[in-house]
């Protein structure tokens, strides 16, 4: 028997677990969360016997007696001076980190009121963030040290919630205390576990699969295997990922499901999971899209192993390049990568009593969930209810179907509500990731910089199933030539099925990857014509009425150029500072339906915000309630955000592309200014109760390919310009990033976008790297190479407002992707201005880094 007082309170096990297992299923302590379960993301710091500790680490035999506190242990005055600051500083986004970091605050506060910055990063530096590039989380311990050393009352504020000012959050609080609920955080009555035995080869036949064993386990409830699936394939947009993979086909990635099983109780699924026999006949991976384009390689999948093939192409670039005087061709590589979000993916599904299915998920969209699972089950889709918690990060990560339609699957067969949830690994192994990309780029300008043409060839790596590979190719190509303005362009793109994990949708969706190899072929041109880095971007960048490279017209709102003056005094600083800039879509574009919803019902002198837009912690409730408050001048304490869910909310579309602040945005503000007249004509929201206000917005643009002279590609592009300086070590000591985002919504929210995407950027430049060996996943979550706070330097955001504030979502463009784009550039130019080393792959050699 082992005992342990949690938050004040004897809890005892008759069996021994992790610390982290005892606090969560024992103690009922769900604030602590699993995050990888290796001790490396602090998702599950607690404090024992006042020391920082990691939960997952220790078992409870070694900590028998032993004191712990997590957050709900907090003092009254403890929690609210953390809500406060943390809402007060913008420190929190998608908040899974959260409850771990204010503990690591408490732990260092307790010895000392006077911290340092530096202290307040080697406090916090066992403990990752994916979302807010620490900055903003410092600054709230930092202002968390001055209330409690004061005794500074919390101050009573009253926020307006209007477009343009400061708000907390809506949802800090429930994050700060760890209140608010994620999916694993829910347990049903008579719940059960299911999990997916996964394919042990990247590509073999299957030739037999034995249950006999498994079926004998005594915690066995059902074991299902592609026949009992009633559609048995399931993917974003092409359906062609097998939900299990049937007796006599053949695995495409190590990731591949073979048979899903469901257990009473958690702890004995591997046992379970072992006993399935089967056997298989090995065959060699095609892990490189070169080797899968050659004639005589295998099919992987019955249409071949080109997934997508996309031109764009405008003007001449063959003459343009032939008559230049200055012409640079390089080869570029940049790597697959993982998302790396902080909560690992959980659904639970449970039937309804009426031949339908209710969900509890934590993905992008309800909608596509709704669709992808209704579609596996041959179910009418209102059958089947999806009901978004919090989402712990996606960044285009919880795109796909990842344990949704397993855990459907399960709870269908079975009747009982199940549970399925990736462990780290699982989650390495099998979620999509950044698409590797192998491209030549040819760039060519005059004699005085003037940008002529250029020629590209993208080729990517689509890993097994296709996911958005499609898309992802299209936004890599139609941005490759940037925001500059020249005509003449010829950019191919080959999206190339292979037997890695697939690549998906991840923040930057392949703009990211030909950004990379566009902005460091400016660089050599620059030197060529004896001008300065950011002299060749300046002379090219485009401004309103010019064309961009894809022919669509610049629209009034483009601020690329006040982006480069703003980051000028930056750059001109320092010898070793390096300058990239981008540009990127808001919405789906490229001739694809996308159309923003919200409803607002008024129940009880309330108005409440519905719609499916996804919120991963970019803010999409702040972003509603402002434009609401703005539209109606209803106060904040007047509005109530809903979480999406298919039966109450509107469809939004998905949370990607940077959509949502328009298109939610601009769908939200027109449902409000319904609400407002008919509040004017009623004369009190009590008058309008039980009424609904739908607001509606589509975006409507040109086919990529289309023969208009001037296409519209796209509604709207944010424009970015950042610098990197580092020192002579080639570490980065501060990143400086100028964006035009339209009309901010919220500043201190926009800013904590801008610095999460930069120290992402940071990353995918210095550090990150997925590692596989023939087909096989090697990386752990501690290996990926993500940056801690004491990696992250200084970053200074400066927000370009250009925008009509009357437009379109009151001028609003969206940040999420952007400010992730620009960095690696960036920083490959600063450390060549360092070394003389030029780079051409990611993640970058010889600097403080890495070797």
């Amino acid at each position: 028997m082992y005992s342990l007082r949690v938050n004040g309170v004897e809890y005892t096990a008759d069996r021994d677990m992790t610390l982290l297992d005892f606090l969560r299923d024992v103690a009922k302590t769900t604030s602590v969360k699993n995050g990888c379960g290796e001790g490396a993301c602090g998702t599950c710091t607690v404090l024992v016997d006042g020391k920082k500790t990691k939960a997952c680490v220790f078992r409870i035999s070694k900590l028998n007696q032993k004191a712990v506190v997590t957050v709900e242990g907090l003092s009254q005055r403890e929690r609210d001076v953390y809500v406060y600051c943390f809402g007060a500083a913008g420190a929190v986004q998608c908040g899974f980190c959260i409850p771990g970091m204010v503990l690591c605050a408490k732990a260092l506060l307790d010895e000392t009121l006077n911290p340092t910055r530096s202290d307040v990063k080697k406090a916090i530096r066992g403990n990752i963030c994916r979302c807010t590039g620490y900055q903003k989380i410092e600054d709230a311990i930092l202002m968390a040290a001055d209330f409690f050393r004061e005794n500074r009352p919390i101050p009573s504020e009253n926020y307006e919630g209007k477009v343009g000012l400061h708000m907390p959050r809506i949802d800090v609080k429930e994050k700060v205390l760890g209140t608010g609920l994620f999916v694993d955080d829910i347990t049903l009555p008579g719940m059960i576990y299911a999990k997916a035995l996964r394919s042990a080869y990247p590509r073999a036949l299957v030739k037999k699969i034995d249950l006999t064993k498994a079926l004998a386990h005594p915690d066995t409830v059902r074991i299902l295997t592609a026949k009992d699936v009633p559609f048995n394939k399931t993917g974003h947009l092409v359906p062609d990922w097998d939900v299990l993979i049937t007796e006599g086909d053949y695995t495409r990635t190590i990731g591949d499901a073979i048979v899903l099983a469901a257990s009473k109780r958690k702890e004995t699924l591997d046992e379970i999971l072992a006993l399935v026999e089967v056997e298989y006949a090995p065959l060699a991976p095609i892990t490189d899209p070169l080797e899968a384009m050659k004639e005589n390689a295998p099919k992987l999948h019955e249409k071949g192993n080109l997934l997508s093939e996309q031109h764009l192409r405008r003007g001449d670039a063959d003459a343009a390049i032939a008559g230049a005087k200055y012409v640079v061709t390089k080869h570029y590589s940049t790597p697959m990568t993982d998302h790396a979000f902080m909560e690992p993916e959980c659904a639970i599904a449970q039937p309804d009593g009426e031949g339908g299915l209710m969900l509890y998920t934590g993905s992008q969209s309800v909608y596509d969930e709704q669709r992808e699972i209704s579609r596996m089950l041959q179910l009418p889709p209102e059958k089947v209810r999806c009901q978004a918690q919090l989402v712990g990060g996606g960044f285009g990560g919880k795109e796909d179907m990842s344990v949704q339609h397993h855990a459907a699957l399960m709870a269908w067969a079975t009747g009982l509500p199940v549970k399925v949830k990736f462990s780290r690994q699982e989650s390495l192994n099998i979620h999509t990731k950044r698409h590797a990309m192998e491209m030549d780029v040819t760039t060519a300008c005059d004699e005085n910089g003037v940008l002529l043409g250029m020629k590209a060839l993208l080729i990517s790596d689509c890993g097994a199933y296709a996911s958005l590979g499609g898309p992802v190719l299209q936004r890599a190509c139609t941005h490759a030539a940037g925001p500059y303005n020249f005509h003449n362009v010829d950019i191919t793109g080959l999206c190339v099925y292979t037997n890695n994990p697939p690549g998906g949708a991840f923040r930057g969706f392949g703009v990211t990857q030909s950004c990379f190899a566009a902005e460091m072929n400016l660089n050599v041109l620059a030197e060529l014509v004896g001008i300065s880095p950011w002299e060749i971007r300046y002379r090219n960048a485009v401004k309103p009425g010019d064309e961009l490279p894809n022919g669509q017209i610049v629209t009034s709102d483009c601020a690329y150029r006040e982006c480069l003056e703003a980051v000028k005094p930056a750059f001109d600083s320092s010898p070793y500072a390096g300058i990239a800039g981008c540009m990127k879509n808001s919405g789906l574009g490229v001739g694809v339906p996308d159309t923003g919803r919200c409803k607002l019902s008024v129940l009880d002198g309330k108005v409440h915000i519905r719609t499916s837009a996804a919120c991963m912690g970019q803010g999409i409730g702040i972003v509603a309630l402002e434009i609401v408050c703005t539209t109606t001048g209803f106060a904040p304490e007047q509005i109530v955000y809903e979480h999406p869910d298919t039966a109450i909310t509107p469809n939004s579309g998905t949370s990607t592309a940077s959509r949502q602040t328009l298109f939610m945005g601009e769908a939200t503000k027109r449902a409000a200014e319904q609400l407002k007249e008919a509040y004017l004509q009623a004369g009190s929201l009590d008058a309008l109760n039980h009424q609904d206000f739908v607001g509606e917005y589509t975006g409507v643009t040109d086919p990529m390919g289309s023969d208009k002279p001037n296409p519209v590609s796209h509604i709207a592009y944010g424009y970015a310009a950042q610098v990197v300086i580092m020192d002579e070590s080639k570490r980065v000591i501060k990143a400086v990033a100028a964006h035009d985002v339209g009309h901010v919504v919220n500043p201190r929210s926009c800013e904590g976008q801008v610095e999460g995407g930069v120290a992402m950027g940071l990353g995918y430049a210095l550090t990150e790297n997925f590692i596989m060996e023939n087909g096989y996943v090697k990386s752990k979550y501690g290996t990926l190479g993500l940056l801690r706070a004491t990696d992250v330097p200084e970053i200074e955001t400066i927000l370009v407002e250009k925008s009509d504030p009357n437009g379109l979502a009151y001028g609003a463009k969206g940040v999420g992707e952007i400010s992730t784009i620009p960095t690696a550039p960036a920083a490959a130019l600063a450390a060549m201005r360092v070394d003389g080393e030029f780079r051409d792959r990611l993640p970058l050699a010889h600097t403080a880094y890495r070797n």
